[in-house]
């Protein structure tokens, strides 16, 4: 087995040693051949001159650096471009995922599997956090249909043919799950054990897994806006109810001075609904505008380790992977 781990880098100065020491003691008993592709993405900290300088000691590390920060899934797309092997692993830089666990996933990835999830035998994040986690999955099993979407998780084996059904992704807000999902069915599960996070704190937040759970509902599903034309239907059937009230308290001779109250909030009523749609509506023609501008996916600035002369000579990440 031919194997490429990719690894997107963010503040990860401290833990990038010791993950490369680490999966290099792992991987020889587990693959033919293998590399590691650290994506530096866009990191403040030393993680850049960290990465190179793995990449200068160790003859199957290369160092990716973006030109600035585009979020863990630009950066791994970057990284699963620009893999030369058949099997692709995906794993974070923060030692949560370890690396003696790989051998069993890769294990997992028999003939009739193509997409192997690692599944925590133990919750490793805090309520808040888990429960944001959980949104998103739900979000990805519903509108989107991805099988087995409970079970997804960073830490994942595929095989390489997969990346040629997001070919043409592109834009600054991508899912790599998603873009999966749109390529195969088979995929499968092993329980493996995750470590707590060795130093500073993770970029997913509630906030930003809310956020991400968002991205992919408008950005890969046509649901918000069936939702929009369900309530537009419904607040017409509850405006037919109300018509009909008011009618019937009109001819029985029930009827009292209209109130102002009761005005405002049929107002606010359709007012919202109005506004609401017209939102989802601007979140799809803003998409539409930013993929008509050309917004790259990702920019690399540089690349350090085998056969980096490729892309300083100007070709793209995409042709570097073929």
């Amino acid at each position: 087995m031919f194997v490429s781990v990719v690894v997107p880098c963010y503040r990860s100065a401290q833990t990038l040693p010791e993950l490369v020491a680490r999966l290099t003691a792992v991987l020889p008993g587990a693959a033919i051949e293998h590399e590691i592709l650290l994506v530096v993405d866009g990191s403040p900290d030393d993680t850049w001159n960290v990465a190179a300088g793995l990449a200068r000691r160790h003859r199957e590390v290369r160092a990716i650096q973006l030109a600035r920060n585009y979020g863990q899934h630009n950066a791994l797309i970057a990284g699963i471009r620009a893999a030369r092997h058949g099997v692709i692993v995906t794993m974070d830089d923060d030692l949560q995922h370890p690396p003696e666990e790989l051998p069993g996933l890769l294990a997992a990835l028999t003939d009739d599997v193509d997409l192997v999830y690692a599944r925590p035998r133990e919750e490793e994040h805090g309520p808040a956090r888990s429960f944001a986690s959980r949104l998103v999955k739900l979000s990805l099993a519903g509108p989107f249909g991805v099988h087995g979407a409970r079970h997804i998780g960073a830490f994942r084996v595929f095989r390489a043919f997969l990346r040629n059904g997001f070919d043409g992704l592109t834009g600054p807000h991508v899912s790599i799950d998603v873009a999966l999902s749109w390529a195969t069915t088979r995929i499968a599960c092993v329980d493996v054990r995750m470590d707590h996070r060795r130093s500073g704190r993770s970029g997913y937040t509630l906030r930003t897994l809310l956020r991400h759970a968002v991205n992919m509902l408008v950005g890969y599903s046509t649901a918000p806006l069936r939702f929009v034309s369900y309530l537009g239907v419904g607040v017409g059937v509850l405006g037919l109810v109300l018509c009909g009230l008011v009618l019937g308290c009109y001819f029985t001779g029930r009827t009292t001075v209209a109130g102002f109250t009761s005005l405002a909030s049929m107002i606010a009523l359709f007012s919202s609904a109005q506004l609401l749609g017209i939102g989802v509506l601007g979140e799809y023609l803003g998409r539409v505008h930013a993929g008509g501008m050309g917004r790259p996916t990702y920019v690399i600035r540089t690349e350090v380790g085998p056969a980096a002369s490729d892309e300083s000579a100007g070709l793209r990440p995409d042709v570097l992977s073929q």
